[in-house]
């Protein structure tokens, strides 16, 4: 209840219902997505200096709406918004082009939704009971769960494990930049004073996703013209949900736990949801021409699993998908540091974020039954239009966090760097992970050992240890085989 007083505050509300606004339509551009909406906005919440409830408030919402979003390239366009929409697109487009689009975008406004609500049940359920028991975790604990979230990255992309394995090491290479957390001794600065605090995480994500989107987009045709087509009415979509209700559920369940899992996240969610119920119904379904229940499983799913996603980055510091490490990154940019203590220490934060969920589903799916022709016009705009404003919003966001023209040379390079991974088919969402948790591994490391003596034994001397090892080579054979059956389905 304190958290919904938190909420319900005007500046709160209103702070939702623009991300949910901005996520809708970011999403819906054909390869933005969560990652890149969310890291655009965080430069703004730094320059109008928002308070961090307020802030997280507002990215969460972008986050939020950006899964609902995602859909509507989807299912109008056959391009997927993000990486989760994929599935979507199966049935969705088939549907659109029976002249039943709106129908499928109301169904999956409705499966949205009900994904959404039913995971931010279990982050309000289940995330105190996970903090009972990371209380008990030392230093070598922690750098097994690091390891799990290192172990499992292969499963954050849908690129090739070895590529993603890559980019997690040049993401952690990036992040010995700075002073030496023990011994205080600078490393790889160059003599650049700039760098002594180590590389700055919202420079490295707006140059990584923002800017190097804007160079692949100079190397498209800038002419083509998205042909218009006749939406009609969302509400036969959401009667059909009625009877959609049991996909809906399971959906749910599936992306939820697969949000929770650490390296898993929406794609996972949303293909096993797929899956799954296309297995359930066998051949009674007519799943990939048109079937409603393709169009709800994965899109339940993906939202579910991006509730669950949150889970472990409150509770444990540790990100379930790229969207929820740029999150991370907020946190410790305003010196809050997710975990256990974060329930006791910021109770006004952590609640008030919830029933934020709660409040812009609502919105959510408010926003998206009646806006769908106008949210689905947005992707007809002229991309000589779209590109101009995103720089603007980079660079003028990057200068606020510092003042500094160092940090926009830095943008620039970490844009040239992911234009250059995405080239090479490279993720570059393990990049921002190595970055992001490679400086805490790396501490917990060096007092695991400092605690001993130099005796390696402590890292798996406990219980709790042992079994995270346990739990991360499970997920990361669980990976392999997931990517073998992926590979076999395409060929």
């Amino acid at each position: 209840m304190h958290g919904f007083a938190v909420a319900l505050q005007p500046e709160h509300l209103l702070l939702a219902l623009i991300g949910c606004t901005v996520g809708t339509l970011v999403g819906a551009l054909p390869g933005l997505g969560p990652v890149n909406g969310v890291a655009l906005m965080i430069p703004l919440a730094f320059n109008f200096g928002l308070a961090p409830t307020a802030a997280l408030i507002l990215l969460v919402s972008v986050y939020y709406g950006c899964m609902y979003g995602g859909r509507i390239s989807s299912i109008v366009l056959n391009i997927p918004g993000d990486e989760p929409a994929m599935m979507t697109t199966l049935d969705g487009y088939p549907m659109a082009r029976a002249g039943r689009g709106g129908e499928a975008l109301g169904l999956s406004a409705v499966a949205s939704f009900v994904g959404a609500t039913i995971a931010t049940i279990g982050l309000t359920l289940f995330a105190p009971l996970l903090v009972t028991v990371a209380i008990r975790f030392g230093p070598a604990e922690y750098f097994a769960l690091f390891m799990l979230a290192f172990a499992t990255i292969g499963g954050v992309t849908s690129g090739s494990f070895t590529k993603s394995f890559i980019a997690a090491c040049l993401g952690l290479l990036l992040g010995t930049v700075g002073i030496d957390p023990v011994s205080s001794v600078a490393r790889y600065t160059f003599g650049w004073y700039e760098l002594y605090d180590g590389i700055d995480y919202l420079v490295a994500l707006i140059g990584l996703f923002a800017i190097s989107e804007c160079l692949l987009f100079l190397e498209r045709d800038q002419h083509q013209r998205v042909a218009p087509m006749q939406l009609g009415s969302a509400v036969p979509g959401m009667r059909q949900s009625l009877s959609c209700a049991s996909t809906i559920g399971r959906g749910s369940v599936i992306g939820f736990i697969a949000g929770v899992l650490p390296g898993a996240g929406a794609s996972l969610g949303s293909f096993l949801s797929y899956v799954l119920e296309k297995r359930w119904w066998g051949s009674k379904g007519r799943f990939g021409s048109g079937d409603p229940r393709g169009v709800a499983a994965p899109e339940s799913g993906n939202n579910a699993a991006a509730g669950g996603a949150l889970i472990p980055m409150l509770s444990l510091g540790i990100p379930g998908s790229g969207t929820t490490a740029i999150l991370l990154a907020l946190l410790l940019s305003m010196n809050i540091t997710p975990g256990p203590l974060l329930f006791e220490q910021q109770p006004e934060m952590v609640w008030g974020l919830v029933a934020a969920l709660f409040i812009g589903n609502v919105m959510l799916l408010v926003l998206n039954i009646p806006l769908v022709g106008l949210f689905a016009k947005v992707l007809q705009a002229p991309s000589w239009f779209l590109m101009p404003m995103v720089v603007l919003v980079a660079f003028v966001g990057v200068y606020s966090l510092n003042n500094s023209p160092f940090d926009l040379y830095m943008m620039l390079a970490f844009g040239v760097l992911g234009y250059v991974l995405r080239k090479l088919e490279i993720p570059t969402v393990p990049v921002v992970l190595g970055l992001l948790l490679g400086g805490q591994m790396e501490f917990n490391l060096r007092r695991a050992m400092a605690i001993t003596g130099g005796d390696w034994s402590i890292l798996w001397s406990s219980g709790i240890s042992i079994g995270i090892y346990l739990f991360a080579i499970t997920l990361l054979v669980a990976g392999l085989i997931y990517a073998w059956l992926v590979k076999q389905r395409l060929e």
